[in-house]
């Protein structure tokens, strides 16, 4: 396949827009109670208490409606030539890997199975050398491990819609 300047430029755009709607939908959009409620899972196998799946699932519905607002704004002033196909398409891969990855266990799993165990926990107490105060208490820190896995995994994933959006 040959892409053309005009698909590479679309590709360009839809990257960097995506990833701003991420950004924004991710720490502003996203709520207190989502960002706290969405990483759980029932604890007894006969509850069914479905907090966690309902939390994370408003998440990333709020989510991709941030990126589908900047991208219909983007698309007008920039003129860009994107199909219904090839939104619907990237953007359903997106909130699907975003939904499995802010489910918490998950990311921890692909962790531990590709050996970043260690860095996943950085920044939290179940690190090593986790951060502590001069008393010997847990300090405050700004992000963790995780949060630098969880919003790789995003970008990557980022990029891959914006892949499928600017070649449909």
């Amino acid at each position: 396949m040959v892409s053309s300047t005009a698909t590479i430029a679309t590709f360009a755009a839809v990257f960097v827009i995506l990833w701003v709607a991420h950004s924004v939908g991710d720490h502003w959009v996203q709520t207190s109670v989502q960002s706290a409620d969405k990483g759980q899972h029932d604890r007894n196998p006969g509850q069914s208490s479905h907090v966690g799946r309902l939390a994370c699932t408003r998440h990333v519905i709020g989510l991709t409606l941030t990126k589908v607002l900047l991208l219909a704004l983007a698309a007008v002033v920039l003129d860009l030539p994107l199909t219904i196909a090839g939104v619907t398409a990237g953007l359903a891969l997106d909130a699907a890997s975003h939904w499995w990855a802010d489910r918490r266990s998950s990311l921890a799993w692909l962790a531990k199975v590709t050996g970043k165990t260690e860095f996943y926990n950085l920044g939290t107490g179940a690190h090593p050398f986790h951060p502590v105060t001069a008393d010997g208490k847990p300090a405050g820190h700004l992000g963790t491990g995780a949060y630098a896995l969880d919003q790789s995994f995003h970008v990557f994933f980022l990029f891959l819609a914006a892949l499928l959006i600017a070649a449909l």
